[in-house]
């Protein structure tokens, strides 16, 4: 199963995918929906339900762990993404709401992201 909300994670300081990059699924007022870690590609395709309802959402990539466990100091203990899920129906035309994906470029003392396909 592809869940909706998923991520790629890449370390640009290395240039490698981010391996073991805990990242969680919250609520703006901060519940918990689901969590996940990056697989050897620095991906995650099992992070939520396979639907989600409109709204606003955020990830929390646990980037201070992860510099950590390389022994790398970082700036950033996590970087939070606040995002929303519109309620459009998808381009497939089947009425589910679009996919999200949300990938994550890190390094030590920077990050970039986008809305990814």
């Amino acid at each position: 199963m592809t869940s909706h909300i998923t991520s790629h994670v890449l370390d640009s300081s290395v240039g490698l995918a981010a391996a073991g990059v805990r990242i969680r699924l919250r609520t703006l007022d901060g519940r918990e929906l689901a969590q996940a870690v990056t697989d050897v590609d620095g991906r995650v395709t099992d992070l939520g339900p396979e639907a989600l309802p409109a709204g606003s959402y955020e990830l929390v990539f646990e980037t201070g762990a992860y510099f950590a466990e390389r022994g790398v100091a970082t700036f950033y203990p996590h970087i939070t993404v606040a995002f929303t899920v519109a309620s459009a129906p998808s381009t497939a035309g089947d009425g589910d709401p679009p996919h999200c994906h949300v990938p994550l470029l890190l390094s030590p003392f920077a990050y970039s992201t986008y809305r990814g396909t």
